[in-house]
């Protein structure tokens, strides 16, 4: 890649692009110069095609990188992104980043052409519902913190070395995705402060930082507006760097504007509108980039497009190879020996034990019964469906080798010393004619004795694994049932059934996946193709062997039972699939009260992509841990925080709630209104967000403040002691939270602004100070559409987690107070409102621009500190409506049902929310700064600005 073209004399003069010396725009420019249309479009694709007499190579966005290199084989694979945040460490995140960057040069030296440099990560999105289904991918529900760590972990990825970036990496997704169910369809309100306060600075912060080259629109609708075409791609993320911005659509997504979404009516206007909102490089259709460039080339000759789009895009695209080293001579680039060696090196294995090690939380810790002691540990049961298996997710790496819990612990204490059972009932399933059965060749039919290893993971998913093949039964394409399978694997997830009883012991099975149900047919064959439950074949369910008494008995005779539970990443919670509920799987409920029966001393480890509702446990049990699901060297880690050599370092980047029912709807977004997030949630939380023990105690001391008052320009120095106050050495994550006293809007309860992660050994104590900019404690003013620190008085909160305060303090900012909206000085948009009921936001056209829609008869939207001059007496209301009847805006002052009536808008059918009029009204006389109504009379009413006049 690194060559000069074919053909080229030794002697001759290189062209400009392939002069190291030249500046990047230039370089850019004068290959984008020697390039026809034709070659131009080839390169808007995620398979840019080769241009040989250029000597340019194929080029392939999109290797992936979440926690390891994935879907190239055997790498070494990491805690999963929300276990590497557990760490709160961002050295240890951008050891990671790079060891995965290492591991990608590698795997591109192996296979150029299919293993690009440019990686799709990190995932920034803000995890603002536990329930969201690619909850693993994120870093945690604060905006901040994902983006510090966002920025370590693509450090990481693109090197440290002068020269050329190692790899290229791609924030995901863009913007406000956090759910999964009908994710192509929906559409996410973003009200400005939700969108300016809490969205955007996860993907700004590795932005500014360069530690993102590119970015990815997610999948679903943002305002009503599809993502993919959302104006702040090109208005607010490209203004956050000088460098060139790489954005590439996800998989998919351009057919989806005109197929799900039918947002554009054809794929040349689709594929227009998106290359003109931002979409340098289109991911779709695999590695055929044919009809993308069909679809281009028809909006060229449509007129929809110019040449100079094109080449705003091409370079974009162009400029990361360039900034990869793709263009310079092999002698410049500082990872030519990055070669195989380093996949799975020993360094790798190390690091990846230590980022397993860090990213456990002690959620719980009680009597004194951890760590253990090998030298007077006799005996342990180790038991659960995730006590001997570790699984990958669908953007981990293939695992070069498992060491899964119960190795950690056989490693440390002897084969003999430890028990393990699964905890899994052993069923058979029985008809007239015989039992379910597996054949050699895997099939099922009926036999005289069949049996199943039954694993429960929550919302209705099981799987059966065959005592017969010792394999997990799977559907094929026809329809047949074959236990032949490892396990949940791949996109299309076949293995798992719904068990509906039709008795206590009589049960019909229903094929998930193709929502199917078993029936044994008359040749004996048993297929999923049965379309309704009358249909479906019933089965008497006989246990063979009860999995939660085998593990009670186990833990009865044990000094200690471990019982390790959790999720499958592919089964109930995954890309595609969101959770309903917070609770641990019934089985695996079940289990953990069994075994905590039998032997008071028990321990619960969860090892899951998402939080549980396990409040149970913590009241029962003396020690509850946590972690994301770990990677290759799991057990291990998990072992060392068990027996103390180290400890637990994690603490929690996400709230646990008590159940589901103290969240808001899934598809809600606003934060704010919906008192979401630890940054407005008044409930008690199980497990706050910062919250992790260590096996030390420690105290917090001398709180000082640099200064009371600050300029909202300048900084405070806050700073304290921490001391060990036990005698063994301990981990401590000092966090330092603020609280705006008083504002003109609802502000968080408290927000995390920065944090220290130390060691201390028994009895040391060290002072630790914080720098807090002024300018960070700004919020989005929606009144003048900008962000601003008001003068106010703050609280400075620091401790343990987000409510585990320690020590307080106060001081004051003087900045800027918020004056009465002046609606005489330009139009009041819809979309500035205070607060608002039954409205979603909307799109004002397919291009650009934000208004409200109503939903219901009633919706109205508060305007607050609206200063009403006595000379205004005329709103001009700018709507659009798909009511056919009435329809009409009512203006009030102070109260939505009762306040004084300034006026009445007589809302026209326009057809469409995108077809706009305006509308005049005379308003009564009134003055003073009053609280501004707006009453929508029906649904379907869309309203983007107000304009008074005299």
């Amino acid at each position: 890649m690194n060559t000069s073209p074919p053909g080229t004399p030794s002697s001759a003069v290189p062209p400009a692009f392939r002069d190291p010396a030249r500046k990047l725009p230039e370089r850019v420019g004068d290959l984008l110069d020697r390039l026809t249309l034709t070659e131009k479009l080839g390169l808007l694709h995620q398979h840019q095609g080769a241009v040989p007499r250029l000597g340019l190579a194929p080029f392939r966005t999109g290797t992936e990188a979440l926690h390891g290199v994935s879907w190239l084989g055997p790498a070494t694979v990491f805690p999963q992104a929300i276990g590497l945040a557990a760490s709160w460490n961002t050295e240890l995140i951008e050891a990671v980043g790079s060891a995965v960057g290492d591991e990608v040069r590698a795997f591109h030296h192996r296979d150029p052409a299919a293993v690009g440099l440019n990686v799709w990560a990190p995932v920034v999105n803000p995890l603002r519902d536990p329930r969201w289904g690619r909850n693993e991918e994120g870093y945690s529900e604060d905006p901040w913190l994902t983006g510090e760590l966002a920025v370590a972990y693509g450090r990481g990825l693109t090197g440290t070395a002068p020269g050329p970036l190692k790899t290229a990496p791609t924030l995901k997704h863009f913007l406000a995705y956090n759910n999964e169910t009908d994710r192509c369809t929906t559409s996410s309100n973003l009200p400005p402060r939700v969108l300016h306060d809490y969205e955007l600075p996860a993907f700004r912060a590795p932005i500014e930082a360069g530690a993102a080259v590119a970015v990815m629109p997610s999948y679903n609708l943002v305002n009503g507006r599809p993502a993919h075409l959302s104006p702040l791609i090109n208005d607010v993320l490209r203004g956050w760097t000088e460098d060139d911005l790489l954005v590439v659509s996800d998989a998919g997504a351009p057919a989806n504007l005109v197929g799900l979404q039918g947002y554009h009516a054809d794929g040349p206007s689709a594929y227009a509108a998106a290359l003109t909102a931002g979409i340098d490089s289109f991911t779709q259709d695999d590695d055929n980039a044919g009809p993308s460039v069909q679809h281009l080339t028809a909006a060229l000759e449509r007129r929809l497009l110019t040449e100079a789009d094109v080449d705003e895009a091409v370079r974009h695209a162009l400029a990361v190879r360039f900034r990869l080293g793709e263009f310079d001579p092999p002698e410049l680039d500082p990872y030519a020996d990055l070669g195989e060696a380093v996949i799975g090196c020993p360094a790798h294995r190390q690091l990846a034990q230590e980022a397993a090690r860090q990213s456990i939380v002690l959620l719980k810790h009680e009597c004194h019964l951890l760590p253990l002691d090998s030298a007077t540990t006799r005996r342990v049961a180790i038991v659960g469906p995730l006590a001997d298996t570790l699984y990958e997710d669908w953007y981990s790496g293939t695992l070069p080798y498992r060491v899964t819990a119960r190795d950690g612990l056989v490693e440390r204490l002897g084969a003999d010393a430890v028990d393990f059972c699964e905890g899994a009932d052993r069923i058979e399933l029985r008809t007239p004619g015989g039992c379910l059965s597996a054949g050699e060749d895997g099939v099922l039919g009926l036999g005289p004795a069949g049996g199943f290893d039954l694993f429960d993971w929550g919302g209705g998913a099981w799987t059966l694994r065959s005592t017969q093949t010792g394999s997990f039964v799977t559907v094929t394409g026809s329809g047949s049932l074959r236990a032949d399978h490892p396990g949940p694997s791949s996109w299309v997830v076949n293995e798992t059934f719904e068990l509906l009883f039709a008795t206590e012991t009589n049960v019909i099975l229903r094929h998930r996946a193709g929502d199917r149900y078993v029936v044994v047919n008359a040749d004996g064959s048993v297929t999923a193709t049965a379309d309704d439950a009358s249909s479906a074949t019933t089965f008497a369910l006989e246990t063979l062997v009860d999995g939660t008494a085998e593990a009670a008995t186990l833990a009865a005779r044990a000094d200690v039972a471990i019982v390790v539970t959790g999720n499958h990443p592919l089964v109930n919670g995954r890309e595609t699939e969101d959770r309903t509920s917070l609770d641990l799987p019934a089985g695996q409920e079940r289990l953990v009260r069994a075994v905590q029966a039998a032997n008071t001393r028990t321990v619960l480890v969860m090892s899951s992509s998402y939080p549980f509702s396990v409040e149970w446990a913590d009241q029962q049990l003396p020690a509850v841990l946590w972690s994301a699901h770990g990677g290759q060297e799991y057990g291990r880690a998990l072992a060392d925080v068990l027996f103390g050599d180290a400890d637990p370092a994690g603490r929690l980047p996400q709230t646990w709630y008590r159940s589901a029912a103290d969240l808001p709807d899934l598809l809600d977004y606003d934060i704010v209104a919906t008192d979401a997030t630890y940054l407005y949630y008044r409930g008690t939380p199980l497990y706050p967000f910062g919250h992790g023990l260590s096996y030390a105690t420690f105290a917090y001391s001398d709180l000082r403040l640099s200064s009371t008052s600050v300029p909202s320009d300048g900084e405070l120095l806050v700073s304290l002691t921490v001391t060990n106050t036990s005698s063994r050495a301990g981990q401590e994550v000092v966090q330092l939270y603020t609280h705006q006293q008083r504002s003109r809007t609802k502000q968080p309860l408290r927000q995390l602004r920065d944090f220290r992660r130390i060691s201390l050994a028994g009895g040391e104590s060290v002072e630790v100070e914080f720098a807090l900019p002024a300018p960070d404690l700004a919020s989005f003013d929606v009144t003048r559409n900008r962000r601003c620190v008001e003068t106010a008085r703050y609280n400075v909160l620091v401790g343990r987690s987000c409510t585990d305060t320690r020590l307080t303090a106060s001081f004051d900012v003087h900045g800027e107070r918020i004056p009465p909206r002046d609606v005489s000085a330009g139009p009041l948009a819809a979309t500035a409102f205070d607060e608002y009921c039954a409205i979603t936001l909307t799109d004002t056209t397919p291009v650009r621009g934000d208004a409200v829609r109503s939903l219901e008869a009633g919706a109205w939207l508060l305007f607050e500190d609206t200063a009403l001059a006595a000379g205004i007496g005329r709103c001009t209301a700018t709507v659009a409506s798909e009511q056919p009847g009435p329809a009409s805006l009512e203006l009030r002052l102070d109260d939505p049902l009762h306040g004084m009536l300034l006026g009445v808008v007589d809302v026209p059918l326009t057809g469409h929310r995108h077809t706009w009029t305006d509308v005049d009204v005379s308003l009564a006389a009134a003055d003073g700064v009053r609280a501004l109504y707006v009453v929508f009379s029906s649904a379907a009413i869309s309203l983007e600005k107000l304009t008074f006049t005299p």
